[in-house]
């Protein structure tokens, strides 16, 4: 099990993204299910979401050049372009590239090749209106193309300024350190919840021994562990839960018995199961910072409230016997999107 690490911080204290990266607010704001995969979103309260999340002082706003086949990069322009002249300027970009997309919505595999990488870059900075990415990773690790080759693509894109820092996403402990070798890695975005902690047993202490950062998607899972899903809860024409196996039969049973047991602990504490969750994965170390899938300004607003929750050693043990290791019930993603995880291998 990780070690805790309990330095003294303040509630809002910036945290750097590794030993090169840039330093960020504590929390980020993840704008995938403002264009994608959870059913329509309203578009007038996304940007205001984004405004509210820069008013609060979050920097780092990630998407993918894939979610909605661009549409995300749009809105996130649009946002800056409406958002004060400061709050614009702090505002850093982490965006994800490489997933080909189908006319009909589909997944088409992953395209690392590094002259992929320079047209999806030039792709993503017009529909951003911005002249460099703070952070740029590959989706998906490309099976067919080396990551040296991926990660020597956007070095060259570094170099030439339009892109700042290097980020890999779903990598496992060997791949990470090849990307090293190539170029300074500033984060590993990878899925981290108290339901999902594959990565501590061997890709989080690998990325602490390279100075690699972790931003950790999915600390709510997708909102199975926000505690406002409910078990007879309808989805929403393409919401991709539909098909996700922890929301299936037995399994979304299952994993709600663990979030009963959470909210136990929350409430001792006064506070929300979104607001113990994410502050669980705050207290994991001062190198992750959590992405929080706001759609709405009062699911940001309770998220924010995290930063506020200081967890004593009891808290930590209480919460980890509610939710232990290895619980959840069914795996991250359908299995044929499971075979495209570097990280599961």
């Amino acid at each position: 099990m990780t070690t805790h690490q309990n330095a003294p911080r303040t509630p809002r204290t910036p945290r750097r993204l590794g030993t090169t990266g840039p330093s960020v607010f504590p929390l980020g704001l993840g704008c995938m299910g403002m264009s994608a995969l959870y059913g329509e979103a309203d578009r007038s309260e996304s940007i205001a979401t984004i405004h509210a999340a820069l008013d609060a002082g979050v920097t780092l706003l990630d998407t993918g050049d894939f979610y909605g086949m661009g549409h995300n990069e749009l809105l996130i322009n649009e946002a800056l372009r409406t958002a004060p002249a400061a709050a614009r300027e702090q505002a850093l970009t982490s965006v994800k590239f490489g997933a080909l997309r189908t006319v009909e919505g589909g997944f088409a595999g992953y395209d690392g090749r590094p002259d992929a990488v320079r047209n999806f870059l030039a792709y993503s900075l017009q529909r951003l209106g911005r002249d460099h990415v703070d952070v740029y990773r590959i989706a998906r690790v490309d099976p067919d193309v080396p990551i040296e080759e991926t990660v020597g693509a956007i070095a060259e894109a570094v170099q030439a300024g339009h892109v700042r820092h290097i980020g890999l996403s779903e990598v496992g402990a060997e791949t990470l350190r090849r990307a090293a070798a190539v170029a300074p890695i500033s984060d590993l975005q990878i899925e981290y919840s108290l339901i999902s902690r594959g990565i501590e047993e061997e890709i989080l202490p690998t990325a602490r021994e390279l100075g690699i950062g972790v931003t950790a998607y999915g600390v709510l899972s997708r909102g199975l562990i926000s505690g406002h899903f409910g078990r007879d809860r309808a989805l929403a024409p393409g919401d991709f839960r539909g098909m996700s196996p922890r929301f299936q039969g037995d399994n979304l049973d299952r994993n709600l018995d663990l979030v009963d047991a959470l909210r136990k602990v929350a409430d001792s504490k006064g506070v929300s199961v979104a607001q113990i969750a994410i502050a669980w994965v705050l207290a994991r170390g001062e190198d992750i910072v959590p992405l929080v899938g706001a759609r709405r300004r009062d699911r940001l607003d309770e998220a924010l409230g995290a930063l506020d929750v200081e967890l004593t050693s009891a808290d930590l043990t209480a919460i980890e016997e509610a939710v232990p290791v290895g619980a959840a019930a069914g795996d991250r993603y359908p299995e044929a999107q499971m075979a495209h995880l570097d990280s599961e291998h």
